[in-house]
């Protein structure tokens, strides 16, 4: 029995040494080219729910083949509208006033939810006018590169994203927010 054991030990001693010397000192593992969506396109995209539901944060986050902006609508369900398109220029709602937005191409991105509670009109998203979105840090990002808050009039908030480029972008709504996908270039590879 010990001279069994003694004999499994030492083939495993083996087994496990032999498997070590099979991958080269230095050796590092090759990443292959993550296959990313394709035929989202650059167009708008438009949908026409609305809510009275007010929204309340804008995240932002990075993924390996699109930076991701989420607008947060908590209780509007799947009722919330947006439109969103890319623009030469934004143009605050009600003032017309010019919103500067850097990047190589401006996204306008219009959510179908107030930035204020409708019973008191006390805001309930503490973005400013032409100034850069509250909490949103976009260091490291590859697409995105500035966001700018235009204001939110008759119930919709507006918001400039600045991108690298104009490149091919989609729309989700699920439930309680909308996200917008812009990918990170035309490529189906990351």
């Amino acid at each position: 029995m010990g001279r069994i054991r003694t004999a499994c030990v030492t083939l495993a001693l083996v087994g496990a040494t032999v498997g070590v010397a099979a991958v080269p000192a230095g050796a590092q593992s090759t990443s292959r080219a993550t296959a990313c969506p394709t035929g989202w396109g650059s167009l708008a995209k438009t949908d026409a729910g609305a809510t009275v539901a007010p929204l309340t944060n804008v995240r932002t986050g990075r993924h390996t083949c699109f930076d991701r902006m989420v607008v947060d609508v908590p209780g509007a369900g799947s009722g919330v509208g947006y439109r969103v398109q890319y623009v030469d220029r934004l143009h605050q709602d009600g003032s017309g006033r010019r919103i500067p937005v850097a990047g190589g191409a401006v996204i306008e991105v219009r959510v179908s939810a107030p930035a204020y509670d409708p019973e008191t009109g006390a805001a309930t998203y503490p973005g400013r006018v032409a100034r850069p979105l509250p909490g949103v840090n976009l260091t490291g990002y590859r697409t995105f590169r500035d966001t700018r808050f235009g204001g939110s009039f008759e119930g919709d908030t507006q918001i400039g994203l600045g991108v690298r480029a104009r490149l091919p972008f989609r729309v989700q709504q699920l439930d309680d927010r909308v996200i917008v996908d812009v990918a990170h270039s035309w490529t189906a590879t990351g």
